[in-house]
């Protein structure tokens, strides 16, 4: 009966453990990736494909003489791979890198997690081998067997996502659970030993695992060397640098604010553009931003007199705009919640929107569809605005058509404000759209550079104006490229951009790990 209950315990832990190491892949190479379909669809592909591998090579190898200490030795292999990944990580990373984000990811995703998830899919045929006596107990004993994984895989996938991953961290989760399978199967694997011995070896197991993870390179903040928080959010992992007086957000290895440590202002060229939205209005008016980020673009339109709602999916980031980025609580009235369901949900109408929900990584495509764009549409005012930043290769990439296409569904004109010089290369662009109010203002509000040669900072800013206005243009649009909750394909082309992205912040923050 207690061979059957610790059998039963090891298909149990080994089920929960599948279900955690996928999860926690997407936080072990999403900062260096970014969290986008293609890695879902990376661990979801080596998952499966591993586990299919364990399923028959563990079926044939308990045909070939099945017993408990081979089991435990398959288990404790598992074990001890998953304590090696903190270690492993980021030679895979940069070793994958040169062959571009859709074969790296998959490449990285298999060589760390292949191994451990192959040997735990060998588990469930060879406990239904040594748990069946004869061919009538072999249904339900298979039955039984893979219940108690699945029910495992369902506990452990909850825990890891909803409570584990937030409040423990990914490394000490990843450790933990190579640990838990390691002692698990260390009882196994000294079952023939005297009681003695039994209670030496796991002393011998404890101490060795605490020096492991003592000795696990951390992830934690390191201010000497710029790093001044590092935090795990159910929506991704938070980082705050400084380097060289630039205080930087980077959500899952993508840069979303850049500000002088010292007053806060931008330094993100897209920010100062799209102050230019404020130029359309004679007065200031109510604002909402979809997309907190380091509150940026709140303290610019709070501070000339606009009364901002900000709409922040993850209150992790709220608090870090707070905490680091010298965010004002009196600056806006902020809503955790999906922009989308936001929008749904209030009815207030707003004389401008901004959207500036998008990283490098993806643009979550359920708020850059035509139904999104209505939704939107209806809470405007009549002669209300709807600026959206996103991230292209060039000034007229597809993805700047693919929008304007879409957003002129519901608006009837649109303008692209361009930021990357020359126009051909990686930078973030504008798009500002209306239904009624014509886009267009005087060029002699902008200023001209010339007049702040004496403040580098106004300079700069009126450099940045003058740069996009002086290049506005109207996007071109084709029916085919139309984004719809049905189909939507802005996954596709956010690829090339996220890994020319990744490229540019990896080269820019060296290959210490700071930022990822």
């Amino acid at each position: 009966m207690m061979k059957n209950l610790f059998l039963y315990l090891l298909v149990f832990i080994s089920g929960a453990a599948v279900l955690a190491i996928e999860i926690l892949g997407t936080r072990i190479l999403g900062p260096f990736y970014g969290v986008s379909l293609y890695l879902w669809s990376a661990l979801i592909t080596v998952t499966l494909a591993a586990l299919s591998v364990g399923y028959a090579t563990g079926g044939r190898w308990a045909d070939r003489g099945a017993t408990m200490y081979r089991l435990c030795l398959i288990i404790a292999g598992a074990g001890a791979w998953l304590l090696l990944i903190p270690w492993t990580k980021q030679p895979i990373l940069l070793l994958a890198e040169p062959l571009g984000l859709r074969f790296a990811v998959l490449l990285a995703s298999f060589i760390l997690f292949a191994p451990p998830l192959t040997l735990l899919g060998m588990v469930s045929p060879y406990a239904i081998k040594l748990r069946a006596k004869d061919l009538k107990e072999v249904g339900s004993t298979t039955g039984n067997i893979f219940a108690i994984s699945t029910i495992a895989s369902v506990i452990s996938a909850l825990l890891t996502g909803y409570f584990l991953i937030p409040n423990v961290g990914v490394r000490v989760l990843t450790l933990t659970t190579g640990f838990l399978l390691l002692v698990s199967a260390s009882i196994g694997l000294t079952s023939r030993l005297n009681s003695k011995l039994r209670a030496l070896v796991a002393m011998m197991i404890l101490l060795a695992g605490a020096v492991a993870i003592s000795k696990v390179p951390r992830n934690h903040a390191d201010p000497d060397r710029g790093l001044i928080s590092v935090n795990q959010s159910p929506y991704g992992e938070i980082r705050v640098l400084e380097m060289e007086d630039t205080r930087y957000l980077i959500i899952d290895g993508g840069v979303h604010s850049m500000v002088n440590a010292s007053n806060w202002k931008s330094n993100y060229p897209y920010v100062a553009v799209m102050d230019l939205t404020r130029f359309f209005f004679d007065n200031p008016g109510k604002l909402l931003l979809i997309g907190l980020g380091g509150g940026s673009i709140v303290k610019t339109f709070a501070s000339n007199g606009w009364d901002v709602d900000a709409v922040e999916i993850d209150p992790v980031v709220t608090k870090i705009a707070l905490k680091y980025f010298g965010l004002n609580p009196s600056e806006a009235k902020i809503f955790h919640m999906d922009g989308r369901r936001f929008l749904f949900t209030h009815k207030e109408k707003y004389d401008l929107i901004i959207m500036d929900a998008f990283g490098s990584s993806s643009i979550p495509f359920h708020l850059v569809t035509e139904e999104s764009f209505g939704l939107i549409a209806s809470r405007l005012k009549e002669d209300g605005i709807l600026a959206i930043n996103i991230e292209a290769i060039g000034w007229r990439d597809e993805i700047v058509k693919s929008l304007a296409t879409t957003l002129k569904q519901h608006f009837d004109e649109v303008l692209a404000l361009p930021i990357s010089e020359p126009p051909n290369t990686l930078g973030n662009v504008v798009l500002v759209a209306s239904r009624q109010r014509h886009l267009d203002f005087p060029d002699e509000m902008l200023g001209r550079p010339i007049d702040y040669l004496r403040d580098p900072y106004m300079h700069w800013y009126v450099l940045q104006l003058n740069h996009a206005w002086d290049n506005r243009f109207v996007p071109g649009t084709d029916s085919n490229l139309l984004l719809t909750d049905d189909l939507n394909p802005v996954d596709l082309r956010a690829e090339e951009i996220n890994n020319t992205a990744r490229k540019q912040l990896h080269s820019y923050f060296g290959e210490n790990g700071l930022s990822w």
